[in-house]
């Protein structure tokens, strides 16, 4: 239920299907303050029907307005409002003025909302005219009204999303004629070569003849995107007509030339910047290749199992560029990098008849790239510790990994349904280099704690390796 459906319901009188109607007006309530360049307030009576009930209020994008609390919800009597109550009793518009701070006046202007013959609720703008300066501002006004009304159908909300302060507006009569045309509008145009608005036909080749290109998307039939003069704008259309017959149309213009730019500048970037993790990993995996070989020429089984860890690790590190090298994004998810680097450790260091199950428990964890490599290098240790101790005599284990997060930290709970860790181990020196990496990953470069403990069930129910990562990073170059 929406606030005005909420407020109506409680406090007033009106029939579901006006506080409906209402609702749906509400809608274009934003775009109005901005083509108003004016706060909105809606004024319904109450139950008690000596005082207002403020169903809605919205301020301008377009204009700076000195702040005032939201009074949306607030009761005011009927007496301290005479203007809104003389359109109750008329149905028909009303302009004045009222003290906006001390010593300061502001002008109101007034419009009733029908149903049928009844006046249900008083669209009312406050507006700084003096300050606006907007010449020809009646037909900016004429335009919302108009937009209010035909907000009684069915609308496309993005159609009337709000006005920005760059934007410019035009608003036309029933013959396609521009009678309004405001200074951010007549710029733009000036810049293609028009040099007056007013009075000039909407379609003339004047006003199209600098044009390029010009594109339409499918379910947005109201909006084209047009490249003219050197500039990229987005006009946005909206036809108002009544019984059938054209009453005017507003046009939004919107400059978004410096966006599209930085938007392509973002584009080439972001492809270097995949093509660089592309050839990061190839080069990782080269290098990978040239250990595999050094491995088959190995005398000693210690140093082949060295290598083989070896190799493990830096392919976990390219298990990350290759994450990155085919995403949009420089953020990495946690749950699919691991899955990778299960994968890789699954082939290259467990039996064939060994059966491995992993779990995952959580939300889907998104990690910034510049903690990826660290938190991979990390699952990697952990994953490869695991399957060398913890299955010991077994033909199949679980390894699972349960994430959390809260404001301050990310929470990563590293588990295994194993032998679990010996009684003494807190006693043991830590002769484990994968250990030591850990622990010199998490606490050195990631700012975080690592701890090593078993399942609360008890010694046989295997190890949780607990990752907690703080989300502001550590900055590399500070000194401890």
């Amino acid at each position: 239920m929406d606030n005005i459906t909420r407020l109506c319901r409680e406090k007033t009188n009106l029939t579901m299907f006006q506080i409906s109607l209402l609702s749906r007006m509400a809608i274009v309530f934003p775009f109005l303050a901005d083509l108003a360049h004016g706060e909105l307030k809606v004024y319904v009576r109450t139950k008690q029907m000596d005082s207002f009930l403020i169903a809605a209020q919205q301020r301008p994008h377009t204009v700076y307005l000195p702040g005032k609390p939201d009074e949306a919800g607030r009761v005011v009597r009927c007496l301290e409002e005479p203007l809104i109550q003389e359109t109750f009793q008329t149905g028909k518009p009303a302009r004045g003025k009222r003290e906006w701070n001390y010593g300061s006046m502001i002008d109101m202007y007034t419009f009733a909302i029908h149903d049928g013959d009844k006046v249900i609720g008083v669209l009312n703008f406050e507006v700084d005219r003096e300050k606006l300066s907007i010449e020809g501002y009646p037909h900016l006004l004429d335009a919302a009204v108009a937009v209010l009304y035909h907000a009684r159908h069915v609308l496309n909300p993005e159609q009337f999303r709000p006005i920005t302060a760059s934007d410019g507006i035009m608003i036309t009569d029933e013959h396609s004629r521009i009678v309004f045309a405001d200074a951010a509008a007549q710029r733009i145009y000036r810049v293609l070569g028009v040099g007056s608005l007013r009075g000039g036909h909407l379609f003339d080749r004047q006003m199209t003849q600098h044009v390029t290109r010009e594109t339409v998307e499918t379910d947005r039939p109201w909006q084209k995107e047009i490249t003219a003069g050197g500039l990229i704008l987005i006009r946005r259309e909206i036809v108002i007509r009544e019984g059938g017959e054209l009453k005017m149309r507003i046009v939004i213009l919107s400059d978004v030339t410096e966006t599209r730019a930085k938007d392509k500048e973002i584009r080439i970037k972001s492809a270097v910047i995949q093509e660089i993790h592309h050839r990061v990993k190839n080069n990782l995996q080269a290098i990978a290749s040239l250990l595999r070989i050094q491995a088959r020429r190995a005398k000693t089984k210690e140093v082949k199992e060295a290598l083989k860890e070896s190799i493990n690790r830096i392919l976990s590190i390219s298990v990350v560029h290759e994450y990155l090298s085919q995403q949009g994004s420089e953020d990495i998810d946690v749950q699919e990098v691991m899955g990778h680097i299960f994968d890789l450790a699954a082939r290259n260091m467990t039996d064939r008849d060994f059966l491995i199950r992993t779990e995952f428990k959580g939300p889907r964890l998104i990690l910034p790239s510049k903690c990826a490599s660290s938190v991979a290098l990390v699952l990697n240790e952990l994953v490869l510790n695991a399957m060398e101790h913890a299955f010991i005599g077994r033909k199949s284990g679980l390894i699972g990994l349960a994430v959390q997060e809260d404001k301050d930290f990310w929470h990563l709970d590293f588990y295994d349904d194993g032998i679990g860790l010996p009684a003494n181990f807190a006693e043991l020196p830590r002769k484990s280099l994968g250990l030591t990496i850990v622990q010199t990953l998490v606490e050195g470069d990631l700012g975080g704690t690592f701890t090593l403990a078993n399942d609360e069930q008890g010694e046989g129910h295997g190890t949780h390796a607990r990752l907690l990562i703080p989300k502001i990073q550590p900055n590399p170059t500070d000194e401890a």
